[in-house]
């Protein structure tokens, strides 16, 4: 299974990646910036998404949404 980024990279675990776009965070008022960057990714079972820590904040972020760092 290959999960790619944005722009067709190839992600892995432990790959860092920057988000594109300003994210609402779902049942909170939080917003992830555009070009927060993220450390340590986690690959799923979905290859549409990764799991990672944002803020200290456990999440799950859509490939469509990040670029490999």
């Amino acid at each position: 299974m290959e999960v790619k980024d944005s722009n067709g990279n190839i992600l892995s675990d432990g790959d860092s990646v920057t988000v594109i776009k300003d994210l609402k965070v779902r049942g909170s008022s939080d917003v992830i910036k555009r070009g927060t960057m993220v450390k340590n990714i986690r690959l799923t079972d979905d290859p549409a998404e990764i799991d990672c820590r944002v803020n200290k904040t456990a999440m799950v972020l859509r490939t469509e949404f990040v670029k490999k760092a």
